[in-house]
């Protein structure tokens, strides 16, 4: 596992992803003070910061996950596992690691806007706006970010690194 490092440079600290899961923490329940939410963590790269998100957010809450696939490149996108809470009329955050083109975000998005949610808002460690192909922004950023490829905190280069507790990017 380690091997993947070799190639790769620090880029976010482990000490910099809590203070931006700290703030974007903060940043929900001034927004949602007194309600209960709901997270849906896409699988599999945002389990990492949908956890210790949660852990963050002194409001009632529940967790459900959905795993999306896109079934090629540019295509059309599968639901391999839906959510499995009903949320008509509660207050949904998607919570993602990193917003990169915002295909399958977008399919999220509308797919959770159409089960008639009280709110629908997306919250993303990172946000890569260079890459974007479809008009999707987050509510809450913890940082914008160049169009790097970045590894760890629950992103991967073919399912390595996901287990980082660092985010690096390639030296090239």
């Amino acid at each position: 596992m380690a091997q993947i490092k070799i190639d790769m440079l620090p880029f976010i600290t482990r000490d910099e992803i809590k203070k931006l899961v700290k703030g974007l923490a903060k940043k929900i329940e001034s927004d949602y003070h007194g309600k209960e939410i709901v997270l849906i963590c896409p699988l599999r790269g945002s389990v990492h910061f949908t956890a210790d998100l949660t852990r963050e957010i002194e409001l009632p809450q529940q967790i459900d996950f959905v795993q999306l696939q896109a079934v090629e490149k540019g295509g059309a996108i599968k639901i391999i596992k839906d959510i499995s809470v009903n949320i008509a009329g509660k207050h949904v955050l998607i919570v993602e690691e990193i917003i990169d083109t915002g295909r399958t975000l977008s399919f999220l998005r509308d797919r959770l806007k159409a089960s008639s949610p009280a709110s629908l808002r997306i919250v993303a460690l990172l946000d890569k706006p260079a890459r974007r192909e479809l008009p999707i922004r987050p509510d809450y950023v913890g940082r914008t970010i160049d169009d790097r490829f970045v590894v760890g905190y629950g992103m991967d280069s073919d399912e390595l690194g996901r287990n980082y507790q660092d985010i690096f990017v390639m030296k090239n």
